[in-house]
Parts: structure tokens; sequence; C-alpha cells
């Protein structure tokens, strides 16, 4: 089996070993997506237009928990394809070790402080005396539960990277049916509101990271959690940190720029553009999920012959998963812009929250076409070790373009603005990835 996984990476046609890496990454990825959406479509529809505010100012916190799970889960894997490509296994597992002790460290570091200043953060996340409230019931519960996600996500990330992603694929899977079988039931028949959403999605993060740690303690596994590897080593934290910092930062800045957002709607749109906003991102995300599915399917071909030294193959993998990625973004683009009303009614039927709605989803994704590579580029770098490529390139488009045109745009434009300042910023965080592509393949060929 060991020998199977390692040649197929090494000698597999492209497209074939793509698509078995992909297909089930995407499931995960979109699997990911439908914790947060279903919980959206059931609070809208179940509970309230406020209560899908109020579920939108727990955004920040929530991306903050799940950065540092990003942090360890996707330094973790990319570094085990590359020893897995230069067939370092003891390696590979002391990794894996390091990974999980420090996941348990973090969530220790990073919860307390977030229940302890719920209230004063909600304040100063834009919210309202109408809409804390539901984002407390909400908090109260997932934030303590953040521990269950991080196993689950984080280490899924690492099975799909040791060559397991059927199976990475299922253990999503069947968290996420959890999710769907248990929301209603919480929601409507228990009328538990959304507390009962948190109730759901914490039970299915159990679910899912009880598969994901038996994998690691089976011998199916090829490689395994053993209990010399849980002790720290600074050199493979380090290792760690220098590769998870990319979407540790990418996602650390997407609650900054949430926090930034909801200050903007609330002044210029009021609570219920910011129950708004929770719509629109509910919809990019489960597109933008599914190009990132693609681009983690690339990350362990890129890594592992990224590590044997095959660049042909790199440079070919890169190439398809572009070229998908755009076609899937600019899909996107052509629902939001025709058809956004149909999209934002699964949502919530509540007239007014549609109309602000639909029309910041048709405006919002104006430059989606052009999301999907630079997705697909960032991933690249992450996934060859060059990790400031990556951090810079994640970074790009949320604090150096996205925050000043969220503060400066609205001033010409009102709520129009704060919609605009995303296609603005998607433009040209494109832009600067194939910059810094074309460089890339230009230094290769010099040599």
């Amino acid at each position: 089996m060991k020998n199977e996984i390692t040649w197929k990476l090494e000698h597999e046609n492209i497209g074939r070993l793509l698509l078995f890496y992909a297909i089930p990454a995407v499931i995960g990825t979109m699997v990911n997506a439908l914790y947060n959406i279903v919980d959206r479509v059931f609070i809208g529809q179940g509970v309230g237009p406020l209560a899908i505010s109020g579920l939108t100012l727990t955004f920040p916190i929530l991306l903050f928990l799940q950065a540092f799970g990003m942090l360890v889960g996707a330094g973790a894997a990319t570094h085990i394809s590359i020893c897995l490509g230069r067939k370092d296994i003891p390696q590979a597992e002391r990794i894996l070790g390091n990974a999980l002790t420090l996941t348990f460290l973090i969530a220790v570091l990073t919860i307390t402080p977030c229940m302890l200043f719920m209230d004063p953060l909600l304040k100063a996340f834009g919210g309202s005396e109408q809409t804390i409230p539901y984002a407390k019931d909400y908090l109260y519960i997932v934030v303590p539960g953040n521990i269950l996600a991080s196993l689950s996500f984080s280490f899924n990330a690492v099975m799909r990277a040791s060559g397991y992603p059927k199976k990475a694929m299922l253990t999503m899977l069947a968290g996420a049916v959890m999710n769907i079988i248990l929301d209603p039931i919480f929601i409507f028949v228990f009328d538990m509101g959304i507390r009962g959403a948190a109730i759901a999605t914490v039970i299915s993060m159990a679910v899912g990271a009880a598969l994901v740690m038996g994998h690691f303690l089976s011998r199916d596994s090829l490689i395994h959690f053993r209990r010399e590897c849980l002790k720290l080593d600074r050199r493979i934290i380090w290792a760690i940190i220098a590769i998870g910092i990319s979407p540790f930062s990418m996602q650390l800045a997407g609650s900054l720029v949430n926090v930034v957002m909801n200050h903007a709607l609330k002044t210029y749109g009021g609570d219920l553009a910011i129950g708004a906003c929770g719509i629109i991102t509910s919809v990019a995300m489960l597109v933008v999920m599914l190009v990132i599915g693609i681009a983690q399917g690339m990350q362990p071909i890129v890594g592992f012959n990224y590590g044997a030294g095959h660049h042909e193959r790199v440079q070919q993998t890169l190439y398809k998963v572009i070229k998908l990625s755009t076609v899937i973004t600019g899909i996107g683009f052509l629902l939001s812009f025709f058809c956004p009303e149909l999209i934002v009614k699964g949502f919530t039927n509540d007239e007014e929250l549609t109309r602000i709605a639909a029309n910041g989803l048709r405006l919002n994704l104006l430059a989606f076409l052009v999301v999907g590579s630079q997705l697909a580029i960032s991933q690249f770098f992450q996934s060859i070790g060059i990790a400031w490529k990556a951090m810079f390139l994640s970074l790009s488009r949320q604090c150096i373009f996205l925050i000043p045109a969220t503060l400066l745009m609205p001033l010409a434009f009102g709520l129009d603005g704060v919609w605009l300042a995303g296609p603005f910023s998607d433009f040209l965080a494109a832009v600067v990835a194939w910059i810094f592509l074309w460089k890339h393949v230009a230094k290769l060929k010099s040599r």
C-alpha cells in the first residue's frame, strides 16, 4: 500500500492523479462550508433575519479560532507530503505527533480569552442590542467545541496529504450529514433556535474528530500517532509554522476584514446589511471552498513531486488547477450577476433582507472570475514550501487592498461602496499573484 501511494504520486497521469486527490478534497471542503451554510439557512428560515445578523457577528471570533487550526493543519500536511516524497516516514510521524500536541496547546490559549471577553468583542464587532444575544447563544456552545473542529478539519488535511483522500472525504461527509440531520431537529422539533444549531454543529464536529483520530491510530495508516513523537520539537514547530503561517494569516486577516466590514455595514446599512453580508459570504464560500478543495487536491501531488525533483509534473498540475478554478469562479460570477434574488431566497423570505442581499451579491462578486487563479497560485507556493510568497498573496487581497477599499469606497458610494470593495480587491490580488507566478517560472527556466 505504501509503495502504491508513492508510485502513483511520482508516475501516475496528472489528470487522473488530480481527480483522485481533488474529488475527495473538494467534497471535504464543500462539507466544511456546509457546516456554516446549513446553520445559516435553517436559522434564517426558522429563527429570523436578525438571527442571521447575529450569526454573522460570530464570524471574526470563529475565523480567529479556525486560523490556528489551519496554522497547524496546513503546515503539517505540506511538510508531511514533502517528507513522504523523500521517503522519510519517521520524520513524517514526528511532524504528526508534534501537530497533535500543538493543537491542544493552542486550543487552551485561544478558547479561554474568547469565552472571557465575548461581550466586549461582539460590541467591538458591530453588534447591537438586537443581534448580540443571538451571537452569544451560538458562541457559548461552539467556541468550547472548537477543539473538536481543529482535530477534525486540520488532521483531515494531514490524512489527505498522507495518501488517503477518499477516507478523508468520508470522515468529513459523516460529520456534515450528521449536522444536516440534527440542525432541523434541534431548531424546529426541540424549538432551541440558534442554540440548537450550535449543539448540532458541535456534535457533528465530535463525530468527525473521532473518525480522523481513529485513522491515525489504526494499522491501515501510512503514518501513525506515536507516544515518543508527541514531545514538542522546536525545529518541527517552526517548520509547521513557517508553512502554516500563510493560511493562518489569511484567516486572521479575514477576521479583521469582518470587523471592518461589520462596522461599515452597520454605518451605511444597519443590522440587516450585516445579515446580508452573512448570506453573501455563504454563497461566495460555497464556490471558494470548491476551488480550495481542488487546490488542496493539488497539494500532495505538488508537494511530493517538488520534494522528488520532478518540476515538470509540478508545473503541469498547477496549470490544470488554474484552468479548472477559473471556470468554476466564472460560473459563480454569472449566477450571482443574473439571478441573485433566487440565490438569496434560499436563506430568507424577508423582503427587505432579500433586496439588500441580492444587490450586494451582484456587486460583490463582479470580479469573481479572477479569484480562482489567485487562490490556486497562492496554494501552489504554499505546497512547495515558499512560505513568504504564499503568505503575501494570501494577505494582499485582505489587508493591502480590501481593508482600505472598505474604509474609503463607502465615502463615495455608500452601502454599494462596501460591496464594490470586494471586486476591486479581487482584481488587484489576482494581478499580483500572476506577477509572482511569472517571475517564479522565469527563474526556473533560467536555471
